[in-house]
């Protein structure tokens, strides 16, 4: 495992002196969780096999408990989307699992998150503010929504939403991370493409990092990781993705 690793690290950290902190920061976590391998093998929700567990990035929301809130847009700009997790529970035949805590972080259109910044991994400053970051408690039939806008990306990294699950009493179930389709005709082909530039998604894909070969999501086989996304940019974006825990 340590050789495998040092050697795609050694492959894959070319670029600027900051982008190997980012990536470092960003690289699997070597934990368990039920039955999951830690090695983003999981199944999609049409089995009852733990989600990916994942590492949760360098950014990770600070006081989470602080920011129970569906809306969490804040100033920020960009393509609506509207993000839909199911949670699962395997000790439970993959039923609803209600009363779970979820919460969720993401960068904005410009790569850039809330709570952190003034450092070489973020050299905008954003240590004072905490948009696009929300914690809700899901229904009775396992679900939780968010209303934010859809994510930009940073050099290194594909498109991607960072999801820490808790049980009702607080206690850590899992915490992974969501991948975005990728190709022609899809949102992140569209909105960085000609299209989302009046919109503020000015980067265009040139330098872009696919999931095929991103640290986190390189090795998800089945695609358990990759949500449904649909929509327009007109009308905005629905993001819907199954995560199943050991609750």
């Amino acid at each position: 495992m340590e050789q495998s690793r040092k050697k795609f690290l050694k492959n894959f950290f070319i670029g600027a002196a900051t982008v190997p902190a980012i990536l470092e920061a960003c690289k699997k976590a070597d934990v368990t969780s039920g039955t999951d391998t830690g090695t983003g093998s999981g199944t999609g929700s049409g089995s009852c096999t733990v989600s990916p567990t994942e590492t949760a990035g360098p950014f990770p929301t600070i006081t989470p408990s602080s920011l129970v809130r569906s809306d969490i847009r804040d100033d920020r700009t960009g393509v609506a989307m509207n993000i839909a997790l199911n949670i699962k529970n395997i000790n439970n035949s993959c039923a609803a699992l209600s009363g779970a805590i979820v919460d969720i972080w993401h960068c904005d259109k410009d790569g850039n998150y809330s709570e952190y910044g003034g450092s070489g991994m973020q050299s905008t400053n954003y240590t004072a503010v905490h948009f696009l970051r929300g914690r809700q408690v899901t229904d009775s039939n396992g679900l939780v929504s968010f209303t934010s806008i859809f994510p930009g990306w940073y050099t290194g990294r594909s498109t991607h939403i960072h999801v820490h699950i808790y049980n009702t009493a607080g206690r850590s179930l899992l915490i992974t991370q969501i991948a975005f389709p990728e190709g022609s005709g899809t949102a992140v082909a569209t909105i960085n493409g000609s299209g989302g530039v009046s919109y503020g998604y000015t980067k265009g894909l040139s330098g872009y990092t696919y999931n095929a070969n991103d640290n986190v999501f390189s090795d998800d086989r089945t695609g358990a990781e990759i949500a449904a996304v649909t929509g327009s940019l007109s009308a905005g974006y629905a993001l819907t993705h199954t995560i199943n825990v050991s609750g």
